[in-house]
């Protein structure tokens, strides 16, 4: 048994920020936000929780589908940025959906938590634990940005989309591989300093600023880099397929020069590599979903297609799946 995405949909929120709105509070441009980045504009929502802006995709998913909640037997929520520490988000939306039949869990694997999350969907289907996984992915990072940092906060955005997974009646479609890594080594370089257990709130840490990202931008672009690169290319080949064999690179959208090094890599031209960096940023658990949701409303992919999905992120944490597109167009 093989597991197939069915649906997808996205969600993003409506406020629209663009590099212009930055060049007020911080020392920056537009050309170097843009030369850097390939990032034009992004979306913010200052109110509410990631559940506000993940319902919208996911009673898309169940309409597109033309199921009801009550039919999904799993919630999966990739995110590192929750409604609250506990309960999950995936509780809350699944009392938010009504999905009074679902059990679930969230999982934080950071820029890499969606691939995460679709592997473990995909085997809870496979196995034959459950019928119909909801899978989503997303995160509003706007609640953990400082808008003092020029290094951090032009880079990301909130918006997120959903699947449904299911067995596929096909057994040549669906989720035909995957390559999922980690190295704690990692965690030096990309973190949030304070929050956890380990330096739980307090009124110095929020004075020193600690609860927001933080990120040295060069040894996480040298890893991501090799280590996203790398991963897509080692799919591709331990499945016999040629650059010529893939319709679609989906990768995550957390820098233009990294996304057209791992599509060099993988000798793919640039009108085979989905790219919408430049409108919505990197919404971190959310880049790949939303991606995958745009080029299924564009039509742009087809029953069939050969597409690889990459992501690389916090942990160190990276990763490549290859699927054969199951939906018709």
């Amino acid at each position: 048994m093989k597991a197939a995405i069915t649906a997808v949909a996205h969600n993003v929120p409506e406020g629209v920020y663009d590099n212009v709105w930055f060049e007020s509070k911080i020392d920056t441009t537009d050309e170097w936000i843009q030369t850097r980045t390939g990032i034009k504009e992004r979306h913010f929502a200052f109110e509410g929780g990631l559940t506000d802006i993940l319902l919208p995709a996911a009673l898309k998913v169940l309409e597109q589908r033309g199921i009801t909640a009550l039919d999904i037997d799993v919630i999966i929520v990739a995110t590192i940025t929750g409604d609250r520490v506990f309960p999950s988000s995936a509780a809350i939306l699944q009392r938010k959906l009504g999905a009074d039949n679902a059990w679930g869990f969230d999982l934080a694997g950071a820029c890499s938590g969606f691939l995460y999350a679709l592997v473990t969907g995909a085997k809870l289907v496979e196995s034959g634990a459950a019928k119909r996984v909801m899978v989503l992915g997303g995160d509003k990072m706007s609640s953990i940005l400082n808008f003092e940092d020029r290094t951090t906060c032009v880079l990301f955005g909130d918006g997120g989309g959903a699947v449904i997974l299911e067995a596929s009646e096909d057994e040549s479609y669906g989720i035909v591989d995957h390559i999922l890594r980690m190295d704690g080594k990692g965690e030096a370089y990309l973190h949030q300093p304070s929050g956890g257990s380990l330096k739980p709130p307090t009124v110095e840490s929020v004075m020193n600023r600690e609860h927001y990202v933080y990120q040295e931008g060069q040894a996480v672009f040298k890893s991501a880099v090799k280590g996203m690169a790398d991963v897509s290319f080692e799919i591709m080949e331990r499945n016999s397929l040629k650059a010529d064999d893939i319709a679609w690179l989906v990768p995550h959208q957390a820098n233009l020069r990294i996304i057209d090094a791992t599509a060099s890599r993988m000798g793919l031209p640039h009108d085979k590599v989905m790219i919408n960096i430049d409108r919505f940023g990197n919404t971190t658990a959310g880049t790949i979903p939303i991606c995958i949701s745009e080029l299924h409303i564009n039509k742009k992919v087809k029953k069939g297609d050969y597409i690889v999905l990459s992501s690389f992120g916090a942990g160190y944490t990276w990763g490549s799946i290859l699927v054969r597109w199951s939906i018709d167009s």
